[in-house]
């Protein structure tokens, strides 16, 4: 072998070491690994499951599965609720956090200037599947930009037991408020009382007493955005309420957040409760746990209605769900890739039957699944999405009506006057708070 000067060994010794050195100084300038060493990372929020198979789905096998075709590290984050709209706040403020984020309802105007337009993949995804509900295309979209990209509806319907109410002579569901407010008397003297929040709660309670107040001809504005809600119809709807809640209902339902009432109805203290399908799932998750008095399953004395009608007709109003891709987010086009890919049929189908009919697709094609007609039980939610009214009606359900709902003053005007407050104090003190939004 010919042999190496010691000189040339040094020299090129020392032009590595410059190299790397010159490597390093880079990276430290920079303040970045070499892209070799760098896995993109999508931080993904959202809130606890009221299905929690669904969310180990997610853990299991949905997500490890987008991250191997992705080359993706998806941090799924979970928390109540209520403390989703919080940490969209502090991340607005401190400009990081979670890059993609659940947000409820209309609450996405809130944060127009704070998110990425979802446009593309929104409209693509309604394309391939027969189109998107005006439910979920007039909350997600201002008529420019998908501020969010649609999830799912949680059909809100009342869960109540068909026993029960047999035994004070109801053998279907009352159709009126007249109505169900003789049969839940009835069912109070029993010791079988309605439960209903009327709490700061993002579900129940809201999706609860926006439909009762338009049902009765109520609203909070006009189509132009002119407060309107102290009207004879709102004044009648809410002493209508002060009877039906001393007369039928848990009075302790005001404290109740959105888990009291599924708590309340399992346990067999309450008899019926607006909801999502959550309580007849966990019957059918834990039948031996769950059983009637006469020791047979809970889950075969469940069924469920939509609010009963008022004067001006029958409403409905769904927790919509979306999800918001914050500007301030470093990882943009990883959690849009990531979105294009769980919003894939074959991959968002894995969650939607693991939902067993929890959650309403907001896509038309939907409708055809076999999720509906596997259990007759769970039909009535199968629409929701189609036939879900929007907050803020008969206005737009823009960043003002985000902002009322917010506030909760709908379900605190109710809230007030069942505490006591006149009727029409409560609603003067309703109106007095849209204005300062509204004007």
């Amino acid at each position: 072998m010919a042999k190496t000067k010691r000189r040339s060994v040094l020299k090129l010794a020392g032009g590595a070491a410059a190299a790397s050195m010159g490597g390093m100084t880079a990276i430290l300038a920079t303040g970045r690994m070499p892209a070799f060493a760098q896995q993109r990372t999508v931080h993904w929020l959202k809130w606890v499951d009221f299905v929690p198979a669904s969310d180990a789905l997610l853990r299991k096998e949905v997500l490890p599965e987008a991250e191997k075709a992705l080359g993706l590290k998806i941090n799924l984050e979970t928390v109540n609720g209520n403390d989703l709209q919080p940490r969209v706040t502090a991340g607005i403020q401190s400009g990081a956090g979670p890059d993609l984020i659940m947000a409820f309802n209309n609450q996405t105007y809130l944060y127009a200037n704070s998110v990425v337009d979802l446009t593309d993949i929104a409209e693509s995804v309604a394309k391939a599947e027969g189109g998107m509900y005006k439910y979920a295309r007039t909350i997600c979209s201002d008529g420019k930009m998908f501020m969010g990209m649609p999830w799912a509806v949680i059909g809100g319907m009342i869960a109540y037991r068909k026993s029960w109410f047999e035994e004070v002579g109801a053998t279907s569901f009352p159709k009126t408020w007249v109505e169900y407010r003789d049969v839940a008397k009835k069912l109070k003297a029993k010791g079988h009382p309605i439960g209903q929040t009327l709490g700061h709660t993002f579900g129940d309670a809201p999706t609860f007493t926006y439909p009762y107040l338009w049902s009765w001809g109520g609203m909070e504005v006009d189509p132009a955005g002119k407060v309107i809600i102290n009207s004879p119809a709102t004044l009648e709807s809410v002493k209508f309420m002060q009877g039906f809640w001393k007369d039928g209902c848990d009075e302790g339902g005001l404290a109740w957040d959105d888990t009291n009432n599924n708590r309340a109805f399992l346990s067999q203290t309450i008899s019926a409760t607006l909801n999502g399908a959550s309580i007849y799932i966990e019957t059918l998750r834990k039948p031996e746990q769950y059983q009637t008095a006469k020791g047979t399953p809970m889950s075969k004395d469940i069924l469920h209605s939509p609010l009963p009608a008022g004067p001006a007709g029958q409403f409905g109003m769904h927790l919509l769900q979306s999800h918001m891709l914050m500007k301030y987010s470093k990882n943009q086009e990883p959690a849009k890739e990531f979105l294009k890919w769980i919003h894939a049929e074959k991959n968002f189908e894995k969650w939607f039957i693991s939902q067993k009919g929890f959650a309403t697709p907001c896509t038309e094609k939907w409708e055809g699944h076999k999720v509906w007609t596997d259990d007759p039980v769970m039909a009535p939610f199968k629409v929701a999405a189609k036939l879900g009214q929007a907050p803020g009606h008969a206005g737009p359900p823009n960043a003002k009506a985000a902002e009322a709902l917010s506030k909760y003053i709908v379900t605190d005007m109710y809230a007030k006057a069942v505490q006591g407050m006149p009727a029409e104090d409560a609603v003067k003190w309703a109106e007095g708070e849209l204005k300062k939004i509204y004007t």
